[in-house]
Order: C-alpha cells, then structure tokens, then sequence
C-alpha cells in the first residue's frame, strides 16, 4: 500500500490491542496472544509499546522491557502491507529515543538468523551480534541472534540515531 497519510509513532494504549494483533498474527508463526499485550499495558510497569499510526490506521508497533540498564526490543512489526516505506526504521529510531529517555545504557533484541531484512535495519541502528540462542524459537527450532547496540551515550550511537532523525524528517 502506499503511504498515503504520515506516520506518527505514539504510546500504544489498550484500544489499540485489537490492530496491534492483527499485525502481530499476519507477521509471527507463533504470535502473541491479544491478552498478553492487554497484560502488557496494564501490569508490566517494565513494559513500554509504541504503534505507529498513519491516519486512523495502526501500521506497526513495537515494545521494550527496561531491564536493569537495557532497552529490550519484545516485539517489532509493520504491517505486511506497509512494509518498506521506513515505518519500521521510524519505529525502531522512536525505541532508540524512548530508551535514552528512560536511562537504558544499550538497547538488546532477539532475531531469526532467517531474517535478514530485519538484521539489515538493525545493523543500520547500530545493532551487532553478540550471541545465539539455540533451538529459541519454539515453531520450527531456529536459533535466535542476540543483537545489542553499542552504548546508547557513545557518539557512534549519537551519530546514528542523529543520521535516522535526518534521514526520516527528509
């Protein structure tokens, strides 16, 4: 579909569980269920979720858990019909920013070694390798990668996240 209305990247609020996992069952094998994000929002004071929102319609979302010093990216999604109009990279610069603001040090996702678009996007923000995690992914027994970016506050970060804040205001 073509981006036909601006994106905005806001706080996911209750109502908006029912797009939310729409978009969750088109995107994942094994999706979240709509009451987990339901217990999310309400009971997990760890817990911050952004949608993105082109007009009245909800595109994308995302989540972190704040743990200790780290920003965990728990789930991440476009759309299938609004993918590749930077709606995730504009998702994603919105998680950067949210962890700065809450003192994470470095921000920490888990992604299928399949994926490679989404460890594309991850490693324009920064994001590397630092681990796998066997047989993570209960569907099929894929591994996971676990990606973390460089510390939030070093000036490669900054450069990053500044360059995204240019590159999506353009």
């Amino acid at each position: 579909m073509a981006l036909t209305a601006r994106v905005v990247v806001d706080a996911m609020r209750v109502d908006d569980v029912a797009a939310v996992h729409d978009i969750e069952r088109l995107s994942f094998r094994t999706p979240w269920p709509a009451y987990a994000f339901h217990q999310e929002l309400k009971g997990n004071r760890l817990a911050h979720y952004l949608v993105a929102r082109a007009g009245e319609a909800i595109v994308g979302f995302a989540g972190i858990w704040m743990m200790v010093d780290e920003a965990h990216i728990t789930n991440f999604a476009v759309h299938p019909d609004w993918r590749r109009q930077a709606i995730g990279r504009q998702l994603l610069l919105s998680l950067a920013e949210l962890s700065i603001a809450i003192g994470a040090r470095r921000m920490t996702l888990e992604v299928r070694p399949s994926n490679e678009v989404a460890q594309a996007l991850y490693r324009g923000f920064g994001f590397d390798i630092a681990g796998r995690r066997p047989r993570y992914y209960t569907d099929d027994g894929e591994d996971a990668l676990v990606m973390t970016t460089p510390a939030l506050a070093e000036p490669t970060m900054r450069t990053i996240i500044e360059a995204e804040r240019v590159r999506l205001a353009g």
